[in-house]
């Protein structure tokens, strides 16, 4: 029997989600959209300058630390933070390891395995630790980590709301087509985040620019920012964030998952 075989889903999460938490996650997640979407649901006379609703990049890290809040009622003990713990650290070396070289990052597989085995609620808090650590590790810390806090906890809640009965070499395979789709999306995001603030955004072999209009009608902009992001982005940067993690998934991912189970096992509290 293949360790892919061998590979079990897992039978709990570390952090179970009531409602409370759920709505929080919710809030959450609303406000990073906010932040990340007000570019096309803002209104302004074309041409006219206009100013980011800075007040999300102040409410999005106080939300941040809600959830986490919220996630601690509802069942983290010491076991449970300790694992987050030793997750966000290795997450942190690892992205100061790959990042910034050919679209190479190392931090994505871990956040999916580990929103996997711990759910969603563990995959959020995993998300948005890691990037905060590694921030910290490699002095990265401005205006653009609320932004990839945010983002990086989808990536760990959506692994934690993949479907739990898949297993052996289905479960390696469904964790392979997120790791790709979640590598673009974020990539996406991201360049969403600054695009805005590009001035003169000219691409060779694209006549015009790609710069954001403010006061454009919604489909002209999307339009702009779509182009923009696959010609500086999605070729390569994101293409090379894809490629890296679904190999660490498949390689590394059938032995990383059941560590984690084994720990999953011994560390999740269960109310009652």
């Amino acid at each position: 029997m293949s360790i892919l075989d061998r590979t079990t889903p897992a039978t709990g999460v570390a952090l179970p989600i009531g409602p409370r938490t759920a709505a929080v996650l919710v809030v959450a997640s609303l406000a990073g959209l906010m932040m990340l979407c007000w570019p096309f649901l803002l209104v302004a006379q074309p041409g006219e300058r206009v100013e980011p609703p800075f007040v999300f990049l102040v409410l999005l890290p106080v939300v941040v630390v809600v959830v986490l809040a919220e996630m601690g009622e509802g069942g983290m003990d010491s076991r449970v933070l300790a694992v987050l713990g030793v997750l966000s650290a290795i997450n942190a070396v690892m992205r100061a390891l790959g990042a910034g070289t050919a679209g190479i990052e190392l931090v994505f597989f871990l956040l999916i395995l580990g929103g996997r085995v711990f759910g969603a609620g563990f995959g959020f808090a995993l998300g948005c630790t890691s990037l905060f650590a590694s921030a910290l590790l490699t002095a990265g810390v401005g205006p653009w980590l609320p932004f990839q806090m945010i983002c990086a906890a989808w990536v760990g809640m959506g692994a934690g709301l993949l479907p739990r009965r898949a297993g052996g070499r289905a479960e390696i395979a469904m964790l392979v087509v997120y790791a790709v789709v979640a590598s673009y999306a974020y990539g996406l995001l991201m360049n969403l985040s600054s695009w805005p603030f590009a001035l003169g955004i000219a691409v060779p072999g694209h006549e015009g620019s790609l710069a954001y209009v403010a006061g454009a009608p919604v489909l002209e902009n999307a339009h702009r920012f779509l182009v923009y992001t696959l010609l500086t982005s999605t070729g390569g940067w994101d293409t090379g964030r894809a490629i890296t993690t679904a190999v660490a998934v498949v390689v590394l991912g059938p032995a990383i998952l059941t560590t984690l189970r084994r720990a999953a096992r011994r560390a999740v509290v269960r109310p009652g």
